[in-house]
């Protein structure tokens, strides 16, 4: 205010300032593309400065990982994989294809990546989901109270461990798999 002290820390206007101008009547302010001003030249990113974002807008939480086209990819791969384990986990070793068949559903059409990493987790949960369904069939003779648990092991571990190699990139083999779905 006019004739006060100004607060610490702030130093008083010039006297010799020109007066701010007034206002436009409210209807253009801001005014349209207000933001920070373009830097001298008008153009934006400044030259000598990388660009600030891919075309298009979207900002991803980095670059592209090795091995995929976008997270989104990596992402699903991972569903693929971390998804047969836990089924495996919760269905004690007989819902392990579940989570692969979700990825391969939702976008095995539109990545070849996340189709190739989904039908590997799928071929092998749905193999040692056979396995531990036969193996409780089998709980009558007692042999499959031992071999159940087994196989739902089996099929959690190498779960995970496809699902580290997927977040390295990498498409993982599983051993002990049959091709049934191509």
């Amino acid at each position: 205010m006019p004739g006060e002290a100004p607060s610490p820390g702030y130093a008083p206007p010039p006297s010799d300032a020109p007066p701010p101008p007034p206002p436009t009547g409210g209807t253009d302010y801001p005014p349209p593309g207000a933001g920070y001003p373009p830097p001298a030249g008008g153009s934006y990113p400044p030259p000598g400065y990388p660009p600030q974002g891919p075309p298009g807008g979207y900002y991803a939480a980095g670059p592209a990982p090795s091995g995929y086209a976008n997270n989104d990819e990596k992402t699903w791969a991972l569903v693929a994989h971390f998804g047969g384990a836990a089924g495996a986990f919760i269905g004690g070793g007989t819902l392990g294809w579940v989570g692969p068949l979700v990825a391969l559903l939702a976008k095995g059409n539109q990545s070849p990546t996340v189709r190739a990493h989904a039908i590997a987790a799928l071929n092998f949960q749905l193999l040692w989901s056979i396995i531990t369904v036969i193996c409780w069939i089998l709980v009558c003779v007692l042999i499959g109270a031992i071999l159940a648990p087994i196989a739902a092991i089996i099929a959690i571990v190498f779960g995970i461990i496809g699902g580290v190699k997927a977040n390295d990139g990498q498409l993982y083999n599983y051993p002990m798999s049959v091709s049934i779905i191509k």
